[in-house]
């Protein structure tokens, strides 16, 4: 009866970890397929981020000068481009993601399958938008 209350348990630590996005994952840029960057997604209260702590690919310029925010002219390289998920059952969403290169900042919502994530920039509706899978770094 231990044994299998012990399994139980571990199963279901493993399943509710697997659901996590926090760690470091590459970026892959969607036209080139080459890794542009290394994100960190960690937790800060019931909420999740994630800033750029390695650039894979050399930016046209190393400053996210098209940002429209506090992010203005600040490096890419440590620039915090995840804000403010929620974890909602098997998905992260309610937060926002900013691509460096435009300086454009979309609603987000994260789902994680195995080692990689889809992560999904868009404006309005879910439909409207597009997927960027990354790859866990180990």
């Amino acid at each position: 009866m231990r044994k299998l209350l012990l399994t139980f348990v571990l199963s279901l630590f493993g399943v509710m970890s697997f659901a996590q996005i926090e760690g470091k994952w590459k970026t892959i840029d969607d036209e080139t397929k080459q890794a542009k960057s290394i994100v960190e997604i960690y937790k800060k209260g019931d909420q999740y981020f994630g800033k750029v702590t390695q650039l894979l690919a050399k930016p046209d310029n190393p400053n996210c000068v098209n940002c429209k925010d506090d992010r203005k002219n600040k490096p890419i390289l440590g620039l915090e481009i995840i804000r403010g998920l929620k974890k909602d059952g098997e998905e992260f969403s309610g937060g926002t993601i900013t691509d460096p290169k435009t300086g454009k900042t979309y609603k987000c919502t994260i789902k994680r399958e195995g080692d990689k994530l889809n992560v999904r920039g868009y404006i309005g509706l879910s439909l409207i938008g597009r997927t960027q899978t990354w790859q866990k770094v180990n």
